[in-house]
């Protein structure tokens, strides 16, 4: 997966948001609005499950009608042919995984209530602490645009950890040091490989740090598979939110 300078900065601004101590609500909202420019969506809303009413509840939500969202509280959660599908799931979903487009645009969810504030692509997460569904994502683009894709499922699979911690301490529950504060450090790098990962995680290819550097192609591709081995990571997306935990 290829991210751009500016793509790259967004991602590392989401894991440092799910860093900082907000209250639960606000962490959902922040972490939505950062996620319509890195996903280029149209669409966010964000719910909390409750067991005991088998409801959604305490809703955020970006771009959408009030009044179009309190009908899908009232009536349209409880007669949603994709959600409990997605809310089964333990990994970013798209929607197209659940029900065909052809099929959804033919029902009385998508007719009378996605298409009236322009939801037609969509994907969801779902923050999952052991056996609670403790938040959600659902983000959307307009018809105009393409559907979400496996780069999208893969950024999000990326984010879902810290985010399902970031939800946890907001509760007042404990944080698992594991997801957020076990990330091998810089300082197994040495200077040269520093300064090539911080040039990558701003999105600069290989050929373009070998100049910038005037080192050789192949020694930035030796020093980033230095680099990845030492940080346990594989990819340049891992990178960035590996080196946006280093700074909390």
């Amino acid at each position: 997966m290829y991210l751009s300078s500016a793509k790259a900065q967004l991602l590392g601004r989401v894991m440092q948001t799910l860093a900082e101590p907000y209250a639960e609500a606000e962490v959902r909202q922040r972490v939505g609005a950062l996620l319509l420019d890195l996903l280029d969506a149209d669409y966010y809303a964000s719910y909390v499950w409750d067991e005991v009413s088998h409801s959604f509840g305490d809703r955020v939500a970006l771009n959408m009608s009030d009044l179009n969202l309190a009908t899908y509280e009232a009536y349209f959660q409880h007669h949603d042919p994709i959600t409990p599908l997605m809310q089964q799931r333990r990994e970013a979903t798209l929607v197209l995984q659940v029900m065909p487009q052809h099929e959804l645009v033919r029902t009385e969810f998508f007719n009378d209530f996605l298409y009236r504030d322009g939801l037609y692509w969509g994907v969801n997460l779902y923050a999952w602490d052991k056996e609670d569904n403790i938040g959600d994502m659902r983000i959307w683009r307009n018809r105009r645009r393409e559907s979400f894709d496996q780069d999208t499922l893969e950024l999000l699979e990326l984010i879902r950890p810290a985010f399902v911690t970031a939800l946890r301490r907001a509760r007042g529950g404990q944080a698992q040091p594991a997801l957020v504060q076990a990330a091998p450090s810089l300082a197994l790098l040495s200077a040269r490989e520093r300064e090539v990962v911080q040039l990558a995680s701003l999105g600069h290819g290989d050929k373009a740090i070998a100049q910038r550097m005037n080192i050789g192609f192949t020694t930035v591709r030796t020093h980033l598979g230095h680099a990845f081995r030492k940080l346990g990571v594989t990819n340049r997306v891992q990178l960035v939110a590996c080196l946006a935990r280093q700074r909390h």
